[in-house]
């Protein structure tokens, strides 16, 4: 292979990426505005993110089986192509319900990201794989950070709507960029597409999202949401069961049996539940009025983020050189140890916006030295036919994990409160009920928590470092 067409392939699918990551974020400014025209209710606008969360984590194994079975870059074409048109449709939306409906579809975007892992793996020779992969995780922080910035001005002064109409414009030139320079990876299997084991995966797995996503707004035990949390328990047995009955399985489940696709997925599952822990607590103790928290805007909020990106766009290559001399294990252990630090640093150090900033370029140095390490395992773990549904499980797997940190976060935001108090002419009068010192203090600690569980996982990691030419 060319190097000019792999670095040509490998900039513009960090491109690609670093859009996509972009609008998922830049949506978060917006939720207040487009809750006030619509005229809906807080429950209903948070399914602008959910629906997006939800297909696209289904999305994920399934494109990337299909990439497997008909060519990656004919499934990645297919899945941004269908994400720019959803752009499109949401900056027209004329309701809360059909914006979405075109959330979800935007979904089938989220499945870039393991089918561009999926590539490179296959484009780059095996010591350069980390590398690359390294430069993709990178999208994961520069893309929210461009979001909260630049995604707050626009929708400040010129309105939600043309947050999507720029991005619809800048979607529309990667497109065809990405037809033009993105080298095609052949089919790596003739098998056909299971589709009775991905309905059911999608049994087990859509209601247990939609079920964590509507917890903190309609209750756990409300009789729709046990409903929702039955049909996945029920679902998930028979997947496992069709899975191992069929000729040409969805992927093979005894590759999860394989020590580090293991250690991937549950590490994965772990640090996911502790990074959006922490960001959700974080966004809230950020614009939460002082004494509470710190009082920023949302565009300042977003100007804190800048460098904690920097430190992943920066990190994230060196650490997928390192995995070639080391190996994931020892970066894992690190990561794990660095992350633990930068949340007991988050618990008892977090009083001005200079303190903040510095635990969380700590917390996100470890993170970072988790994230790529783990999608390396999967991608040089697995057989090339399976590697495309492989790392699309695997993000599945991440993102019911990134489903959960959110949901700690709120059951502690929810149970420790306090009031804010106005004295006025010598009488106090509470005027809202916020997070107290106790939520953020559990919640980091119950941070510190998951992530030495992530610590005692990575120790089960076999390690391996690849040199030129060969893989030991």
């Amino acid at each position: 292979m060319d190097s000019k067409e792999a670095m040509r392939t490998l900039i513009t699918l960090t491109l690609m990426l670093t859009l996509v990551n972009y609008v998922e974020t830049m949506v978060i400014p917006a939720l207040p505005k487009i809750e006030t025209q619509f005229s809906t209710t807080a429950t209903t606008v948070a399914w602008v993110t959910s629906a997006y969360l939800i297909v696209g984590a289904i999305a994920s194994p399934l494109f990337g089986k299909l990439g497997d079975r008909y060519g990656k870059k004919k499934v990645y074409l297919l899945s941004i192509g269908f994400y720019s048109l959803a752009v499109l449709l949401a900056g027209f939306s004329t309701n809360i319900y059909f914006l979405i409906f075109a959330r979800a579809i935007q979904g089938l975007g989220y499945a870039t990201f393991p089918l561009a892992i999926a590539i490179i793996t296959d484009l780059f020779p095996k010591e350069r794989v980390a590398w690359a992969q390294g430069i993709l995780s990178a999208t994961l922080a520069a893309g929210p950070a461009l979001g909260l910035l630049v995604g707050s001005y626009i929708v400040q002064d010129l309105g939600w709507p043309y947050a999507f109409h720029t991005a619809f414009l800048l979607s529309i030139i990667l497109v065809i960029i990405s037809a033009k320079y993105i080298v095609e990876i052949p089919e790596k299997t003739r098998e056909k597409i299971d589709y009775l084991g991905a309905t059911f995966l999608m049994l087990t797995v859509v209601p247990l999202l939609v079920y964590l996503s509507n917890g903190p707004n309609v209750g756990w035990t409300s009789l729709s949401q046990l409903l929702l949390i039955a049909i996945s328990v029920i679902a998930f047995p028979i997947f496992l069961l069709v899975e191992r009955r069929a000729n040409e399985p969805l992927m093979r489940l005894d590759l999860f049996g394989v020590r580090n696709i293991m250690v991937a997925n549950i590490a994965g599952l772990i640090s996911g539940a502790g990074m959006f822990l922490m960001f959700t607590g974080l966004v809230y103790y950020l614009q939460l009025p002082q004494p509470y928290g710190l009082g920023l805007s949302i565009i300042e909020s977003g100007l804190l983020m800048t460098p904690v990106a920097l430190v992943m766009m920066i990190v994230g290559p060196i650490v997928g050189r390192l995995i070639n001399a080391t190996g994931p294990k020892p970066l894992l252990i690190i990561g794990s140890v660095i992350s633990i630090f930068g949340y007991l640093l988050l618990d008892t150090f977090r009083y001005s916006v200079y303190e903040v900033v510095l635990d969380v370029m700590i917390t996100a140095l470890g993170l970072v030295n988790i994230m790529i390490p783990l999608v390396n395992m999967v991608a040089v773990s697995l057989p090339e036919e399976q590697r495309g549904i492989g790392i699309g499980m695997n993000t599945l797997i991440r993102t019911i994990g990134s489903s959960i940190g959110p949901v700690i976060s709120t059951v502690f935001m929810d149970t420790y409160t306090t009031w804010i108090i106005y004295d006025f002419n010598d009488q106090i009068v509470p005027l809202a009920q916020v997070p107290s010192y106790s939520a953020f203090h559990y919640m980091y600690t119950a941070a510190v928590g998951i992530m030495f569980l992530n610590l005692i996982v990575a120790l089960f990691t076999r390690n391996y470092v690849i040199k030129t030419g060969q893989h030991a």
